[in-house]
């Protein structure tokens, strides 16, 4: 007897644009290649010492299951967090969820139905491809461009999205892929639009913290008359530089969507419980790392730009938030371009890993010709990639 097929859901789940060089990158390392990883939004600051000084000293003879909605005293430094940046939460607009990514497919499941349609600005964070197989649901994308800064378009070419399937609007702000903040005007138009046409607002708030040169963060917890449609994602990966804790957290002022949410939450029984007893303690101790790290990825987003000032073709608008931006690069295909740095390029023993933007779109044939850069190494690191990737476009024939 034949095996049966597989899923089409398994056939269409993406690949990572982010992982799926890593086996190159791999074994250019096993051929004494040093590999400059900017593909990856992997922050090399230290993680603060009080997570793991919490972890150590969590003293139990059981690592019993926790509770499904998160443990009480992390949802309570959650709320006190928001409260000092003058959001009016209580303890049931938090639950804690095993990463942001968790909280975005609880989100997705708990709004949409299977076929329902949320609308995302594209370029956008590419496991949203992901999550909205995973949720059978259709992303709708709405392109922006590098010339604007990946600005909002018109209000008009939003609205022209929307049919009988729209639940919902996905926004990530400061943004990954491109760094883009958005604007109090554009927060204002997209809060129109939810309030008018009863959409909800998935807010992917994860780098609120990572805003430059005097920019303002606006939440979609700030927004007012539609508490009810919002959702706001967060995490600690890169607030605490803790990627590999995987504890996020999903805040909403619906009480109807906490309890739906937390339905999804039980089925998969529970958050990891040490990793939460770190980040209690790494809420508690937040002011004494917030500021140094943010001063310190903006002198690196400034190093970045003034080396590639001297790279003839490459285009891109200096970022205003997160650590990432996406540029356009004088090649014909990124995607080729960045397999070759791994497989048939070294300068002085190095080559850079990026991470190719046609996985951060959603429509067929955007982003060929643009990478993602993200800034996450020191700056003469940085310096350093940039004079590799000098030398690579150099070399590189189309």
């Amino acid at each position: 007897m034949n095996l049966k097929q597989l899923s089409r859901r398994a056939e269409e789940m993406p690949y990572s644009p982010i992982r799926k060089l890593a086996s190159y990158a791999d074994e250019a390392k096993k051929r004494g290649v040093h590999v400059f990883h900017l593909n990856i939004g992997q922050p090399d600051i230290e993680t603060p010492v009080e997570i793991f000084k919490a972890i150590s000293d969590y003293h139990i003879k059981v690592l019993e299951y926790g509770p499904s909605g998160g443990l009480l005293d992390l949802r309570v430094a959650v709320v006190d967090y928001h409260r000092q940046l003058g959001f009016n939460l209580d303890l049931d607009n938090v639950w804690i969820t095993t990463g942001g990514s968790e909280a975005i497919v609880f989100a997705m499941m708990t709004v949409c139905d299977p076929g329902d349609e949320v609308i995302v600005f594209e370029p956008f964070y590419t496991n949203y491809n992901g999550f909205a197989v995973m949720s059978n649901i259709r992303l709708v994308p709405i392109t922006t461009n590098v010339e604007s800064g990946f600005h909002l378009p018109p209000r008009s070419d939003i609205e022209a999205k929307i049919c009988s399937r729209t639940k919902a609007i996905l926004i990530n702000t400061p943004n990954n892929p491109t760094g883009t903040v958005l604007t109090e005007e554009e927060m204002f138009v997209i809060y129109n639009i939810c309030k008018e046409h009863g959409l909800f607002l998935l807010s992917d708030e994860v780098y609120r913290e990572f805003v430059y040169d005097g920019k303002q963060h606006v939440s979609a917890l700030s927004l007012p008359e539609i508490e009810d449609h919002v959702i706001v994602i967060d995490s600690i990966s890169k607030r605490f530089s803790a990627c590999g804790a995987r504890v996020g957290s999903l805040i909403s002022r619906n009480k109807t969507i906490m309890d739906r949410v937390l339905k999804f939450g039980q089925a998969r029984l529970c958050p990891p419980t040490l990793e939460q007893v770190g980040a209690i303690a790494a809420y508690k101790n937040i002011d004494k790392y917030i500021k140094p790290m943010i001063t310190e990825y903006q002198s690196r987003r400034n190093t970045l730009f003034q080396e590639l000032a001297s790279i003839k073709g490459v285009y891109g608008r200096r970022p205003e938030g997160a650590f990432y931006t996406v540029l356009r690069l004088p090649v014909k295909n990124a995607d080729h371009f960045c397999r070759w740095l791994l497989t048939d390029f070294t300068h002085d023993n190095n080559t850079v890993m990026l991470a190719p933007a046609n996985g951060f779109y959603s429509t067929p044939g955007l982003g060929e010709q643009e990478v993602r850069i993200a800034y996450v190494l020191k700056e003469s690191d940085l310096k350093q990639a940039v004079t590799v990737l000098q030398a690579a476009l150099s070399q590189y024939h189309n």
